[in-house]
Order: C-alpha cells, then sequence, then structure tokens
C-alpha cells in the first residue's frame, strides 16, 4: 500500500517539476522557425519595423484577421503584406502593440528627388516589398507588394511602363487549383528581357512573403473572389487604383494589350528581406 502511494507521490512530483521549471511546455503555440508549411511572418525583417514595436501572433482556429482586428483589418493585412485568403490556423502574423501606429504605415519617402522630373514614377523597394506611386517626386500612394523568390529575382534597375492589358493571364503558370491560367488582372508591364520574357505588375495572391517567379502582385481580392469564391464580400483592390493611375485613358479596349508611348519610369531595387 505504502508503495503505491509512494509511486503516486513521486509521479505527481514530477509533473509539477515539468510545469515549474519547463515553462515552455505550457506556452503559447508557436510556429516551428524548421517547418516551412507553418507560415511565420514575424521572422521576416523589414527595415521599417525597427521603430514600430510589435509582436508575434499565432493564429489559432477560431482567428481570422476581421476576428482579432474588427474594422482595422485592413491596417493588420497592409502591415504583414497578407491577404485574408493566406491567413490560417497555425501561422504566425505581426501584431503592432498599438494598431494607430500602423495605419498611416509606410516604408516608403513621401518625397523622392530621382522622381521629380516625371509626372509619374513607380518605385518597388524589394526589402521592404512595398511598392510606391509618385506624381512629381511626391507620393501619391503607397501599397504592398510581392516580388519574387530566390530562384526566380525580380530584376532590379531601371524600367519603364510599356503596356498594360486589364485582363491579363499567365502564359507560364496555372491557378492553385490547376484548372485554369493564373489570372494577371490589371497587368501593368515594365520590363521584356533578352529571351522574351515580359515582367509585369498586376494582381495576385499576397502570402506575406516574396513569392512571384519574377512579376511584381499587388492586392486584389475580387480577383480571387472570382477565382477562388473567396473572401465573400471583396475590399482590397490595388491593382485597379495603379492601373488607372499608370494611364487614365480608359476608353481603349481592354480586351488587348493597351501599348503605352510614355508610361511611368519603374525603378526597382534593393535585396529580399532577411528570413530569422
Amino acid at each position: 500500500m505504502w508503495n503505491k502511494f509512494a509511486l503516486a507521490l513521486t509521479a505527481l512530483t514530477i509533473a509539477l517539476v515539468i510545469i515549474l521549471y519547463d515553462p515552455s511546455s505550457t506556452s503559447n503555440p508557436a510556429a516551428s522557425p524548421a517547418d516551412r508549411a507553418r507560415e511565420d511572418l514575424s521572422r521576416f525583417a523589414y527595415p521599417s519595423l525597427e521603430g514600430i514595436k510589435w509582436g508575434a501572433h499565432f493564429i489559432m482556429p477560431h482567428e481570422s484577421l476581421e476576428r482579432l482586428f474588427g474594422d482595422d483589418w485592413i491596417y493588420a493585412a497592409r502591415f504583414n503584406r497578407i491577404d485574408r485568403r493566406h491567413v490560417y490556423p497555425g501561422m504566425t502574423i505581426k501584431v503592432p502593440e498599438s494598431m494607430a501606429a500602423i495605419k498611416n504605415y509606410n516604408p516608403l519617402p513621401l518625397q523622392y528627388k530621382p522622381a521629380k522630373k516625371y509626372p509619374k514614377y513607380i518605385l518597388v523597394d524589394v526589402a521592404e516589398q512595398w511598392l510606391a506611386a509618385y506624381d512629381y517626386g511626391i507620393l501619391s500612394f503607397s501599397i504592398p507588394a510581392a516580388t519574387g523568390i530566390e530562384e526566380h529575382l525580380t530584376p532590379v534597375g531601371m524600367f519603364k511602363v510599356d503596356a498594360r492589358h486589364k485582363n491579363h493571364t499567365s502564359s507560364l503558370y496555372k491557378t492553385q487549383k490547376g484548372d485554369a491560367q493564373y489570372p494577371m488582372d490589371y497587368a501593368i508591364r515594365f520590363y521584356v528581357d533578352p529571351d522574351n520574357v515580359a515582367y509585369w505588375i498586376h494582381a495576385r495572391d499576397l502570402p506575406g512573403r516574396p513569392v512571384s517567379h519574377g512579376c511584381i502582385g499587388v492586392f486584389d481580392e475580387f480577383m480571387q473572389n472570382r477565382t477562388y469564391g473567396w473572401p465573400e464580400k471583396p475590399v482590397l483592390s490595388d491593382a485597379s487604383k495603379l492601373y488607372y493611375w499608370v494611364d487614365e485613358n480608359r476608353d481603349e479596349d481592354e480586351s488587348r494589350i493597351v501599348f503605352i508611348e510614355d508610361g511611368p519610369m519603374v525603378e526597382i531595387r534593393g535585396e529580399l528581406p532577411s528570413y530569422r
């Protein structure tokens, strides 16, 4: 009898020791750095975040951007460079200590001297995964962007927009389901390389990190709704905003590629953000 009691007491003691001396076993869950299937956006280091206090938040099964942030979900989405379709249980996002601190978040300059002599000028910062549109060097607006991955880097340097196509589709890549060519709505072409590969800025999915095969993607939930049936109520539409800012002539036949004689300059700079 005494032996059974002693064994039970020993087991209870061991359990208490584990709880008291191994806090990690009872801490909040977090994505494993070794498991890239569980996206951990807190590990992407953007230079502009050094002055903003934020913490990592592990998405639980009942959580979404809307449930976490209410009407402020848009600011959290932009801060993380992610769309609602890519926020899922098991991933980790960045959450600012103060939502007010990110409502006007913009990592690129309000005035950009190299753009002053141009009516329209696009600056893409790869390290920030962000795009800014300037009118004679004054910022008109800025938006999150997703550039190419390590194996398919977005070209850096100076380019010029020479064409646009509202209903463009990829000739190389298909949707996630594999049943259709990947849509590239509101496409703006800025470069054709020596191998005749075209590079565009266009609507695409934004998972919160570099993701493309060289093109530059921006928000368009209306395209996602048409392609995937979600989100049910689209809101974000950066792709159309940029498209019509580039060329305000809407009288052209948008079912085909429209060539632009004197399109905006496009400067692409920087290297991929570090993953810590």
